[in-house]
């Protein structure tokens, strides 16, 4: 599914390592498992885990096997009451360098120095691994922090606009198979909705004319969106 009248070239999106930055950006909660223990670390507050771990590259040789093994777990969980609410799992996998404290963890300290082994973005769409390396040359996107609450500030205040947006989908679905859409996710890159179906569900990004380069810009990009909406051919109401 397209924008009317737009290219059939894949609308721009985050890479996998920015991703994967964006949910540990937003992430108020998580999972360690280590020892064979599951500790469940929460209030986090949204500040970036990434910052409060030492990632180290993993030495060849050396002493890895007396490291205890370490796993920390994210789930990204859409905001919105979609069908499916889990958009994307997250697992930093790695080696203890130093012990862990929940302590520590839940008060903010730089509590663990870990060797790094791999993080591993699963969606619906598969599975992928990326690299330290790229992990650290990724910038969490802008609107990470601010996504939640802009999307549950749409569906609940705005929810006409929602409906707006289906004018820019191509092709419009029917009424007779459209149960309901809901914004989904939003990033630099713009809007998903999420069309839900007697049979099923998918997906459409909606992207800004430009991407996003901070917060700032977001309610211009938006409102261009709903202009673009406007201005397309399409009835008010859904065809039956």
């Amino acid at each position: 599914m397209r924008l009317f009248g737009a290219p059939a070239t894949p609308a721009a999106r985050p890479s996998d390592a920015e991703r994967i930055r964006s949910i540990l950006t937003a992430a108020h909660s998580m999972t360690v498992v280590t020892d064979g223990l599951r500790t469940e670390v929460r209030h986090l507050d949204g500040a970036d885990p990434m910052g409060r771990l030492h990632l180290h590259p993993a030495e060849p040789g050396g002493e890895a096997e007396y490291r205890p093994a370490i796993r920390l777990e994210f789930t990204d969980v859409a905001p919105t009451p979609v069908r499916d609410r889990v958009r994307a799992r997250v697992t930093v996998l790695g080696r203890l360098l130093t012990p862990y404290s929940d302590a520590a963890a839940d008060s903010g300290a730089d509590s663990t120095c870990m060797e790094f082994d791999r993080a591993v973005l699963e969606t619906p769409d598969g599975r992928s691994h990326v690299g330290l390396e790229e992990l650290d040359a990724a910038c969490p996107d802008p609107l990470a922090p601010y996504e939640a609450g802009m999307l549950t500030h749409l569906l609940d205040d705005h929810h006409d606009l929602v409906t707006l947006l289906l004018r820019l989908v191509q092709p419009l679905p029917t009424a007779a198979a459209l149960v309901r859409a809901l914004p989904v996710a939003m990033d630099r890159y713009g809007i998903t909705l999420r069309l839900e179906e007697r049979r099923g569900h998918r997906d459409v990004r909606l992207p800004f004319p430009s991407p996003l380069d901070d917060i700032e810009q977001a309610g211009t990009q938006i409102q261009a969106l709903f202009s673009a909406a406007r201005r397309r051919s399409h009835r008010n109401t859904l065809p039956a």
